[in-house]
């Protein structure tokens, strides 16, 4: 297991440093929302579903939707503007989509994806598929209105999704604090009757662990379930850089984070020859999916034409 998570953490790892090195070139054609540091919730979660499960992603979802196995091409070439691309060029990074692995397409509003997973949920148990659905959503998503109708619904239905809030305590550039009167997001949540669990320790393991037994307990028919997961931004909020000269955060925050990366952490725990083999396939990969990306043809004019009703 520990193999198998280092291989879906140090993809996203490298996949993310990649398109942070690249975009000052001006290839990538949409902003990026870069998920460093907080890969592991998404790896962790995502090694507890199936083929048939769904997941939701926001548009900090470069992590999701490879952790579930979107197409790597596919994302690349839709980040470069590409007719290959997932959604041929017109989405961007923001938009990612790919119906085959299960990854149901993002949106750039925040927490208009909420009631949408949750549909995907209700569809699901009522055609009796077995499937679950994961929500994730950012700590600013809790604050909409469709969060508390979702997660209503869901609880009134016994849907099966798992809601996951990747909680890195910013709402773009405006810290919980002074957001929230209180940080006790799980017993709101609990109101609803669904259960819930906060993890504090950034290990992906234990989100993996917490992940397979909510979703163990949804195909039996228990209905939702709310997991907190605290994490970390290492770069800023849009954009390939780090932004700790901006003023709204110090990079004293980043260090603790930093000093138990999950990539480097599992790392540790696997033979050194497995680790450079797993390296040298991902670099592989990784080249491979941006060397695509850059010789695919970009749409032609004519394509505006396609899915247009009128």
């Amino acid at each position: 297991m520990a193999e198998r998570l280092y291989r879906t953490l140090r993809l996203i790892r490298v996949v993310e440093e990649e398109v942070a090195r690249v975009y000052p070139t001006d290839v990538i054609k949409s902003p990026v929302h870069l998920s460093i540091g907080q890969e592991f919730i998404a790896a962790g979660v995502c090694d507890a579903l199936e083929p048939r499960d769904h997941v939701s992603i926001t548009y900090r979802g470069h992590a999701a939707y490879i952790a579930k196995g979107g197409d790597l091409n596919a994302m690349i070439a839709e980040m470069y503007g590409k007719k290959a691309g997932c959604c041929q060029g017109r989405g961007g990074s923001m938009h990612l989509v790919d119906s085959r692995a299960g990854v149901i397409g993002a949106s750039a509003v925040v927490g208009t994806s909420i009631p949408v997973a949750t549909g995907f949920a209700l569809a699901a148990k009522r055609q009796r598929t077995g499937g679950v659905v994961v929500c994730f959503i950012g700590d600013g998503a809790t604050e909409e209105g469709c969060f508390a109708e979702s997660l209503n619904f869901a609880a009134l239905h016994k849907l099966p999704i798992l809601f996951v809030c990747e909680n890195n305590g910013y709402a773009i550039h405006e810290p919980l604090a002074k957001r929230w009167a209180t940080d006790r997001l799980c017993d709101r949540v609990a109101t609803y009757g669904i259960p819930t669990r906060r993890i504090e320790d950034g290990d992906t393991v234990t989100v993996r662990d917490a992940a397979l037994e909510a979703v163990a307990a949804m195909r039996d028919g228990g209905g939702p379930a709310f997991l907190e997961i605290l994490c970390y931004r290492w770069r800023e909020h849009v954009g390939p850089n780090e932004d700790f000269d901006q003023g709204y955060r110090s990079a004293d925050e980043k260090t603790p984070w930093a000093a138990r990366d999950e990539v480097a952490r599992l790392a540790a725990l696997l033979p050194p020859d497995h680790v450079a083999a797993i390296e040298s396939e991902i670099a592989a990969t990784v080249a491979a999916a941006f060397a695509f990306a850059e010789a695919s043809p970009f749409p032609v004019p004519e394509d505006l034409y396609d899915h247009v009703y009128a």
